[in-house]
């Protein structure tokens, strides 16, 4: 597949040839497969407190005859708490026992849950150049919901690379017709449910991808940009290409990292 080589104010440097790397079949099981694997590798182990629902000063015996005990006392057997006590009577609650008010969880989340996924090298492989092969793809693109122009897709001049000012960024993407794009991602959504209680209220939309050839300053520039992430090519991975496990993310490649993707062979 031939794409246009532009430079920074979109005019047309040269046609280059795309490596066999974005020839791959796209297929959408295998991307979600290996999204799916990443995010569960991220997930952090949680669990309950292993005295939850537990916690109380004094203990009910559980003897027949024992004064602190609810055996004689005309009342179901269910492990009770002690709120308060007047000689042998006592006030007290069915406790401890899940389905009692504040008792314990049947089954509370263990720290000992592994959440780790495998996945096969050649299948990840396979659901990178999957992911790469959607990205070049206009009507995956589209569906995506991203608002590309009509020549999307193309490659760009490596000189972007050494820009260190958001502003100048800003500019050469609106020039190169992804004006409407950054529009679309500058409006953020607030959470719905308990999210948005813990630290993460509003929802950002993933937007265009620039592909560099190694570290940069542009990587740096672009973080005050919303939606906008770069990402090394040899770092690239199925969750950065397709995310939320939907192909064809706007995608934008530099020179050197198309160069550098065929000369090592990557995913392949």
């Amino acid at each position: 597949m031939k794409v246009k080589l532009i430079d920074l104010e979109k005019k047309e440097i040269k046609e280059i040839e795309l490596p066999n790397q974005f020839d791959e079949k796209v297929r959408p099981d295998i991307i979600k497969k290996a999204v799916l694997a990443l995010q569960a590798n991220k997930r952090q182990v949680y669990g309950a407190d292993l005295s939850a629902g537990k916690k109380t000063a004094v203990r009910v015996s559980k003897r027949r005859r024992d004064y602190r005990g609810s055996y004689g006392h005309g009342i179901s057997r269910v492990p009770r708490k002690v709120l308060s006590r007047r000689g042998t009577r006592f006030n007290w609650q069915g406790a401890f026992a899940p389905g009692t008010v504040k008792g314990r969880r049947a089954h509370p989340p263990k720290t000992e849950k592994v959440w780790q996924q495998k996945i096969n090298k050649k299948e990840r492989k396979k659901a990178i150049r999957s992911a790469l092969a959607a990205t070049v793809d206009k009507e995956y693109v589209k569906e995506r919901g991203h608002l590309i122009p009509d020549d999307y897709p193309f490659v760009i001049e490596n000189k972007v690379e050494n820009l260190k000012k958001t502003k100048d960024i800003k500019k050469i993407l609106d020039a190169l017709g992804f004006e409407k794009e950054l529009n679309r991602l500058s409006k953020k959504s607030v959470r719905a449910g308990k999210g948005k209680r813990r630290g993460r209220k509003y929802k950002k939309k993933a937007g265009i991808l620039i592909v560099v050839s190694d570290k940069c300053w542009l990587q740096k520039a672009v973080k005050n940009i919303p939606g906008i992430e770069t990402a090394i090519i040899n770092k690239l991975n199925a969750e950065l290409l397709a995310p939320g496990t939907l192909p064809g993310r706007a995608t934008i490649f530099t020179e050197a990292a198309i160069d550098k993707i065929a000369r090592e062979r990557l995913f392949m």
